[in-house]
């Protein structure tokens, strides 16, 4: 079955990518349509580990919170765990839908695609 969530973020992403001349979009959207088992799960000590303060992610696929944050990051995920959440925002960072990411950066400069 198909989950009509996804597929409306897919046709949204596509939108944006054709709107705003942004490829980025575009690859985020064929990375939602893999399958469950090929899409990507991404830890919090990652994260860290390669962004820094005020940083823009976007990860496709899910965002567990094994690990910490030590800074600020707004973050855009699939799925988030509850955990990942929690450490995200105590250490002042903002998670973001994609469409609040598509309206807030719509050619996606600025945006790394974690994971």
């Amino acid at each position: 079955m198909t989950n009509q969530v996804m597929v409306k973020m897919v046709k949204e992403l596509k939108q944006a990518s054709i709107k705003n001349e942004a490829p980025i979009w575009s690859k985020v959207a064929e990375m939602a349509l893999k399958p469950t088992s090929a899409k990507r799960i991404v830890n919090l000590t990652k994260i860290d580990n390669v962004t820094k303060d005020s940083d823009v992610i976007m990860v496709p696929g899910k965002l567990l919170g094994t690990g910490k944050i030590s800074h600020k990051i707004t973050v855009c995920s699939f799925s988030i765990s509850t955990s990942a959440a929690k450490k995200i925002l105590e250490a002042g960072g903002k998670i973001i839908s994609h469409s609040e990411m598509i309206s807030k950066f719509p050619s996606g400069k600025g945006v790394r695609i974690i994971g």
